[in-house]
């Protein structure tokens, strides 16, 4: 994950983040927070809005997202071996929608009103089969306003992989949502933010209330278990 240049931690801060956060971890974890929902036996794997206006630095809201876009691609390579279902989400704004409070405290997001200029073209490296379903989505869940959970249970689902960006908004809401009703688990490389400070607190604030946060090599190894027991 590189976040945004103007976005990114001092390195003294950095480390002195990661030393607070592994901290906090400790003390909540000593409080009876942050256990282990562990692997299901039925997963799928959302992609969020890994498209072309949040990965291209040229856009405002876009930045660098190359390490989790390899990651994310190594997920779904396994995923696929194991014939798990894999979503994809985009931005699903329209010109003509109506302002809302939203538009006014993020105005940036109106630049993903456009699908014709190619802004919400999914990322070709992610490798996307026909089979594999893309749906719009215009809050930063990926529950709210669409059929999502509908299409997770119509599969008998029981656990939700999510990765993509950003970690502070769309992935840290899905999580939320999903939890109650799906093991929620989030390969730490595979999500990423502009922002580097809150991608760091929101994958400790992940991991010790909704998703299990464990590395892509842990969740390729499950996924290839499965295939192999197909």
């Amino acid at each position: 994950m590189a976040p945004a240049d103007d976005l990114k931690l001092p390195a003294h801060l950095k480390e002195a983040l990661l030393e607070h956060l592994g901290d906090l971890k400790a003390r909540f974890r000593a409080r009876g927070v942050g256990g282990r929902m562990g692997f299901g036996r039925r997963p799928a794997v959302v992609v969020v809005d890994l498209f072309r206006g949040e990965m291209d630095p040229s856009y405002a809201l876009g930045s660098n997202m190359d390490s989790v876009v390899e990651a994310t691609r190594r997920l779904l390579d396994a995923a696929r071996g194991a014939s798990a279902p894999i979503f994809f989400t985009v931005m699903g704004y329209e010109p003509d929608d109506p302002q809302g409070p939203w538009d006014r405290k993020q105005p940036g997001l109106r630049a993903f009103s456009d699908p014709t200029s190619g802004v919400t073209d999914l990322d070709p490296r992610l490798g996307r089969l026909p089979n594999e379903k893309v749906f719009a989505k215009k809050y930063t869940s990926c529950f709210k306003g669409t059929s999502f959970y509908q299409m997770l249970v119509g599969l008998a689902v029981d656990t939700l992989i999510v990765t993509g960006c950003s970690t502070s908004h769309c992935i840290n809401d899905t999580c939320r949502d999903a939890m109650s009703s799906f093991r929620v688990v989030v390969p730490e490389e595979a999500v990423g933010d502009r922002c580097e400070l809150m991608h760091l607190a929101e994958l400790m604030d992940l991991d010790m209330f909704c998703a299990d946060v464990v590395t892509t090599d842990e969740t390729v190894e499950y996924l290839r278990g499965l295939a192999n027991r197909a």
